[in-house]
């Protein structure tokens, strides 16, 4: 399911992928296949996002949109304007119907559970995608983590096959250990406490 925010995301994302004016198909290649494989996976994924959101997360999206717009809000100023006009005699193009604005207020209350769910229920949404994407990103960092470990082992042992002088100094062996991230997390749970 697409939300307002992976629109834009999504928008940027094609227009990136496009040939931008006065730049060259030579100047626009130096992007990178890898970098134009990443661009189009994530639209393609986000594609099927919104394929398999069911109908009521599609017409909550839509609500939580339109909600969002200032279309809306200047319907609604033209509404309560109206109704305000009215009911308090300035526009007398009919009977006032709610002189003591307890409809509008009732209206109003009601109005405001129900866009509030609406709401709730597309950054529930939102929420799952950022969850998934956070993994992804905490994952890929993990690996690229363990790669560097393993190239500046790798370079370590090159340096000294070679007979050359390391000059990293004693944070060398440190660097050659891989992380583990529930250390790292037990550690910043600990921190946060400490500070409380």
């Amino acid at each position: 399911m697409l939300y307002p925010n992976d629109r834009h995301t999504m928008q940027r994302s094609r227009s990136s992928s496009r040939q931008p004016p006065g730049r060259s198909r030579e100047e626009a290649a130096k992007l990178g296949s890898a970098l134009e494989h990443n661009i189009r996976a994530m639209v393609r994924r986000r594609d099927r996002e919104a394929a398999t959101a069911g109908f009521q997360e599609r017409l909550a999206e839509i609500i939580t949109a339109f909600t969002g717009s200032m279309t809306f809000v200047y319907l609604h100023l033209a509404a309560v304007t109206f109704w305000i006009g009215v009911n308090t005699g300035w526009l007398p193009v009919m009977e006032p119907w709610d002189p003591s604005f307890v409809i509008l207020a009732m209206t109003a209350s009601v109005e405001a559970i129900f866009l509030t769910s609406f709401v709730l229920i597309s950054q529930n949404r939102m929420a799952e995608n950022d969850d998934r994407r956070a993994d992804l990103n905490l994952q890929i960092s993990l690996l690229s983590e363990h790669e560097v470990t393993r190239l500046i082992t790798m370079v370590s042992a090159i340096t000294n096959h070679l007979g050359l002088s390391e000059t990293i100094g004693p944070e060398l062996d440190e660097l050659q250990k891989d992380v583990d991230p529930e250390t790292v997390l037990d550690e910043i749970e600990s921190s946060e406490q400490s500070r409380d």
